[in-house]
């Protein structure tokens, strides 16, 4: 696989087929895509909802009613959404959990190793929570790691798709109960296959040139 072709072949898509579906390999793939982005620290402070039914995504799509309603068709028509959600506090137990759980992947050889690891994640951890008080927009852009990856790992798989920011977070964390259960929504990704009706398909890709964005030292 050639990853640049990828990245330069992908677009954000503006209409789905709602003919299409993704078989059950394909979404594993999906799920395991979002299960392992990197983030900083390894800290995950994340959950996604994966909305595959046509009752889900109309869950899902409440969040464009209003102002919104131009994204409501793609979060119906793909094959399924993904919404990206943030954990709205980095709280012990979830160092806790993050630690216990590498240990069991075996990523520690010694006790000492995983205490190690837990003091220096916790440092971070308490540098934004403590420190600078912002560990919210930190998760937040764990998360965004996390859409990126994502994005050019889908258009691996040959899917298109489309981060989209449109939306009513209030009503998407209200619906699923995000908010009691430590999270908020942050970005919601149709994935799927591309329509005739997406113009953006065909359109020649745009971008500023890198004698603008990049300095070589």
């Amino acid at each position: 696989m050639d990853i640049i072709s990828v990245a330069l072949k992908r677009h954000s898509t503006k209409a789905f087929d709602p003919s299409k579906t993704l078989t059950d390999e394909q979404v594993e793939k999906v799920k395991t895509l979002l299960q392992y982005s990197p983030s900083s620290t390894n800290s995950q402070p994340w959950h996604f909802i994966v909305a595959r039914t046509p009752e889900g995504k109309a869950r899902v799509a409440k969040s464009a009613a209003g102002g919104f309603v131009f994204n409501e068709r793609k979060m119906l028509d793909a094959s399924l959404v993904v919404v990206f959600c943030a954990k709205t506090a980095m709280d012990d137990a979830w160092l806790e959990r993050v630690v216990n759980q590498e240990e069991a992947d075996g990523r520690f050889a010694t006790p000492e190793a995983k205490a190690a690891n837990h003091k220096g994640r916790t440092f971070f951890a308490d540098m934004h929570r403590k420190d600078l008080k912002d560990d919210n927009h930190w998760m937040e852009k764990q998360v965004y790691l996390n859409v990126g990856n994502f994005l050019l790992g889908v258009a691996a798989l040959g899917l298109d798709a489309v981060p989209i920011e449109g939306f009513d977070a209030a009503v998407l964390d209200e619906e699923f109960g995000l908010k009691a259960q430590g999270f908020t929504s942050v970005v919601v990704v149709p994935v799927g296959y591309h329509s005739v009706e997406d113009f953006n398909a065909s359109l020649p890709k745009s971008r500023l040139p890198l004698s603008t964005i990049v300095t070589e030292c």
